[in-house]
C-alpha cells in the first residue's frame, strides 16, 4: 500500500491542475465583473469578454453576444480573431482539468461520446466542436487533456475553429448594424415618407 505522501508526490501536478481549474472557475463565477464596462475597452474588452467566460468549465457564457455587439462598432475581422483568441485561451482550464484528473473525472454519456469521436476522428472533432456553438466543447478540452493531446495542437485547432465562428458572428453583427442604418436612412428619407407614410 502506498503512503499518502508518496501518492501526493506522484500525483502532485494532477492535483494542482485540478485545484487551479476549479478555483479559477469558482473565481470567475463569484467575481463581480461588469461585462458592459469591458465593452468600452474595444478589442481588449472583446478579449476579456470571451476569455473569462470560456475559462469556466461547463457553464454557459455570453461570448457570442459579445462578438455580435462588438462587430457592430469595431472591425469585424479583428473582433473575430481577438474573440477566437480569447475564447481559446479560456479553454485551457478544461484541458488542464482533463490533463490533471483523467482518473478522477466523472464519466458521463456525453464524455464517453466525445471521447469516442476523438478516438475515431482526432483533432477534427476539436475543430468542428470549436466551430459550432455547443456546450460540449468544455468536454472536448477535458477529453483532449485526459488523452494527453499536445496542448499546442489542441490550442491551434481550437483557435482555428473558434476564430471562424467568431468571424461569422462579428460579420453578422456588422451586417445587422449596416442593414439597420440603411433601412433607417431609407425610411427616414423624404421620398420614403411621401411614398409610405401618407
Amino acid at each position: 500500500m502506498r503512503r499518502p505522501a508518496s501518492m501526493l508526490r506522484a500525483n502532485g501536478r494532477y492535483i494542482v491542475s485540478i485545484v487551479a481549474s476549479v478555483l479559477l472557475t469558482v473565481l470567475l463565477l463569484w467575481l463581480p465583473l461588469d461585462y458592459q464596462a469591458l465593452g468600452g475597452y474595444g478589442y481588449l474588452g472583446v478579449l476579456l469578454m470571451t476569455m473569462l467566460p470560456s475559462a469556466t468549465v461547463i457553464f454557459p457564457s455570453p461570448t457570442l453576444a459579445a462578438a455580435w455587439i462588438a462587430g457592430t462598432f469595431l472591425n469585424p475581422w479583428l473582433v473575430g480573431l481577438v474573440a477566437g483568441l480569447g475564447a481559446t485561451v479560456g479553454e485551457i482550464t478544461g484541458y488542464l482539468a482533463g490533463y490533471g484528473g483523467s482518473a478522477l473525472l466523472v464519466r458521463s454519456d456525453h464524455y464517453e461520446r466525445v471521447q469516442g469521436l476523438m478516438n475515431r476522428y482526432g483533432l477534427w472533432v476539436v475543430f468542428l466542436l470549436a466551430l459550432v456553438p455547443n456546450p460540449l466543447f468544455d468536454l472536448t478540452g477535458i477529453v483532449a487533456g485526459a488523452a494527453r493531446v499536445s496542448l499546442w495542437k489542441f490550442l491551434l485547432v481550437a483557435l482555428a475553429g473558434k476564430s471562424l465562428r467568431f468571424l461569422l458572428i462579428a460579420h453578422l453583427g456588422a451586417f445587422w448594424e449596416w442593414r439597420s442604418l440603411t433601412l433607417g436612412h431609407f425610411l427616414g428619407s423624404d421620398w420614403a415618407r411621401r411614398a409610405f407614410w401618407r
